[in-house]
């Protein structure tokens, strides 16, 4: 955390604070949406609970979820918080945390923004699974600078925001909230995410920006079975190689909060590991800000520790400071009471927490540290979040198939269109988990764009199989399949907020992991029946938040395009690219099975995943990074170069069509003669470049010699580079023929 003007506030507070008050700067218990209420005469006031929790710790650490609306919270537009009322109910807590103090020191305000803020009226993004598809963290990081000046100007200070989570097994609910399944595209991502939130060296947090909490830490997508929470078997090398990356970059970026997960690895809760929270990210990586515990993951650790305030003490041994709904902290009084090691550690973590506030000028007569030109430089207005918010979903779509060049779709020439399948209508299946309820006809759902892209076109939608009469005369049939993570306000929630028992509506998200990643809903039943009756072209639309198997949807339609919830303007970006009004330019960012028992399969894996299943010989169905176009480009030239410290290696990309072209050009390698097993293929590096019209354009990386290498390579170390269908083979570079 950056060195503030007057540091020596900080230890005055901690010398003058009670150990009890010290207690409650690290804790975050209440519900944010149930510490304010709508007063009779107008206006908002504190609730009963919420004043009880200030009398009892004589101030208050966090305070999460002020402004979250969604079913678990249980606000909605009739009664929930308004955008143009954040800033004065903001102020009223400060107000009223500050008064119930000795040394008036104000809240954390936390909130979940893992695609934008889950709020009423909040930017809603694509979920991360999409973005990833776009490959582009220059525009995520415009992206998620909107969204956190919208937080700001809300009096919000900490954004929850998902990014650490790799997708190692679709199986897992979670799938959606993953920057994918390769550790080097979450890196760059998650990079993105804090510069565009916190500012280039943290200089917009106090200002137009907010401190960001990542998670989860570390390896959650690696649980057994794809079972949310659950133990991950790994060993220490790919843990490092897979699931620290995105960590490492995040504190070199100046990341100011991580969240440790709930599961545990090789036994050891991610709360109470010190080996990753206090070893690795602070020793090594440098960290120097504050770890939240995930919602009620410090109380579980009794199941280990047998007692609640030994579950306290663990997680701030391994170096939690922050806990999230828990009630084992409250208990931490008591122990550092009889302890003085642990009333250490509380002073340890209480000093962490009031270094952050002093940052966010939330110590007493004391501003925020000033926003540095840097940080505020090419920020946007709220007008431009939901610009971009549409940029991103349009990047978000992958072409999967094109038979016969289907796509795009000629407005002139349609005079039918029959739009079918469970998506077709469904506004609510486009946004993902972590969503507030939208304004009314704020989004348009793929029948809605659609009729208004074609107004003269005669479109019949169809929830079910579509009848002879209802296919008669069509030139296209469109199938929007796939899944949803739509919570209703009628579900029964877990204490923690994920969905508690059989989902009603939802297929994915937070506690709906499958067994089966078959299309829900017998859709492949649809498909095929759909395929026999009609007599026209049929092209599919799959807008899902994981993986699923979709052999047969590849084997009885025309076209495919997958979709991850690509947010409010999914429904016109898909519509859009359908009609060739947008190139579709993305990449998958996972591994799709082509059979729902041969997962997980990783393009990264060690051994090759075909030829092993004697009933599914080729387990895969499109690799990672797949993705085609409608004017094709094409590669040429890939040379490579190592030098003592760094490789470069170059490809030209050639647009040989009349239009300006977008193009996403991955780089892997495999890398041999190290002191372990090679993994297949590894991506190495990857740009989003912009090809003028009938150009070609050079593609430059300059890589360190480690990201090209194997760990440990000797003289007899070859790396294969590839882009697309281009391939190269460099070795390392020969010091004993440049003697220094």
């Amino acid at each position: 955390m950056p060195n503030t003007e007057h540091p020596h506030v900080v230890e005055r507070l901690l010398a003058e604070l009670s150990l009890r008050e010290k207690v409650g700067q690290l804790n975050q218990r209440l519900f944010g949406w149930q510490a304010v209420e709508r007063a009779p005469r107008g206006g908002f006031r504190l609730t009963g609970l919420a004043r009880a929790e200030l009398d009892r710790w004589g101030g208050l650490g966090a305070l999460y979820g002020l402004f979250r609306a969604d079913a678990w919270s249980g606000r909605s537009w009739a009664g929930g918080i308004r955008p143009e009322e954040r800033a004065e109910v903001a102020a009223l807590v400060q107000d009223e945390v500050e008064r119930a103090g000795r040394h008036r020191i104000g809240v954390l305000l936390s909130e979940e923004a893992p695609h934008g803020h889950q709020a009423l009226g909040g930017t809603l993004l694509p979920v991360n699974l999409a973005v990833a598809a776009g490959w582009d963290p220059g525009l995520l990081a415009e992206a998620a600078a909107a969204v956190a000046a919208e937080l700001a100007a809300g009096g919000v200070h900490l954004a929850l925001v998902s990014a650490l989570d790799l997708l190692r097994d679709p199986r897992w609910g979670r799938a959606e909230e993953c920057f994918g399944e390769d550790p080097l595209l979450a890196a760059e991502l998650t990079r993105a995410l804090v510069i565009g939130m916190q500012g280039a060296d943290r200089g917009a947090v106090g200002g137009d920006g907010v401190a960001i909490v990542l998670k989860h830490l570390a390896a959650q997508g690696e649980a057994v079975g794809g079972r949310n929470g659950q133990s991950a078997v790994i060993g220490p090398r790919d843990l490092r190689e897979l699931h620290l990356p995105a960590v490492r970059a995040a504190v070199e970026a100046g990341a100011l909060g991580f969240m440790a997960a709930y599961n545990d690895i090789d036994g050891v809760p991610c709360c109470a590991n010190r080996d990753l929270l206090t070893g690795f990210l602070r020793a090594e990586c440098g960290f120097d800000g504050i770890v939240m515990a995930d919602g009620l993951a410090v109380d579980r650790l009794t199941a280990m520790t047998g007692d609640a305030t030994g579950a306290a003490v663990a997680a701030i041994e391994a170096g939690d400071l922050l806990s999230l709904w828990d009630e084992s902290f409250g208990l931490l009084e008591r122990a550092a009471a009889d302890n003085p090691r642990v009333a250490d550690l509380v002073d340890a973590a209480c000093r962490r927490i009031l270094t952050l506030k002093q940052h966010l000028g939330l110590l007493p007569n004391h501003p925020p540290t000033p926003a540095t030109d840097a940080g505020v430089r090419g920020r946007v207005t709220l007008v431009g979040a939901d610009g971009l918010s549409r940029r991103l979903a349009r990047q978000a779509l992958v072409l999967l198939g094109n038979d016969g060049g289907l796509l795009p779709l000629d407005r002139r020439t349609l005079n039918k269109v029959v739009l079918a399948g469970p998506n077709a209508r469904d506004v609510t299946a486009l946004l993902g988990d972590y969503v507030p309820p939208l304004p009314e006809n704020s989004a348009a759902g793929l029948e809605r764009a659609l009729r208004q892209a074609l107004p003269d076109t005669e479109v019949t939608c169809v929830d079910g199989v579509p009848t002879a009469a209802e296919l008669s005369g069509a030139d296209v049939v469109i199938l929007a399949l796939g899944g949803t993570s739509h919570r209703t306000y009628a579900e029964d929630f877990a204490a923690n907020g994920a969905i508690g028992g059989a989902a009603a509506v939802a297929t994915a998200g937070e506690g709906v992991d499958l067994a089966d990643l078959s299309l829900p809903g017998g859709q492949d039943d649809l498909v095929a029946a759909v395929r026999a009756r009609a007599r026209c072209p049929v092209a599919a639309v799959v807008i899902a938040g994981r993986p699923h198997v979709l052999t047969g949807v590849l084997a009885h339609t025309d076209a495919l395009l997958w979709a991850g919830y690509p947010g409010p303007h999914g429904g016109h970006a898909i519509v859009e690219t359908l009609l060739g009004d947008h190139e579709p330019v993305g990449r998958l960012p996972f591994t799709a099975p082509r059979h729902p028992g041969a997962v997980p399969v990783r393009h990264n894996d060690r051994h090759p995943a075909g030829g092993v299943y004697q009933d599914a010989q080729e387990p895969v169905l499109f690799p990672f990074g797949a993705g085609l176009r409608y004017r094709p480009v094409r590669f040429e030239r890939l040379t490579a170069t190592a030098e003592a410290a760094t490789v470069q290696v170059s490809v030209e990309v050639v647009n040989p069509s009349g239009a300006d072209a977008e193009v996403i050009v991955p780089l892997f390698g495999r890398r041999t003669g190290g002191v372990v097993l090679p993994r297949v293929r590894e991506l190495l590096a990857f740009r989003r470049v912009s090809v003028p019209a009938d150009a070609r354009t050079t593609v430059v990386w300059t890589l360190p010699t480690a990201r090209c290498f194997a760990d440990g390579a000797t003289g007899r170390a070859v790396t294969d580079l590839y882009v697309e269908d281009l391939h190269e083979t460099i070795r390392p570079f020969d010091h004993s023929r440049y003697p220094q």
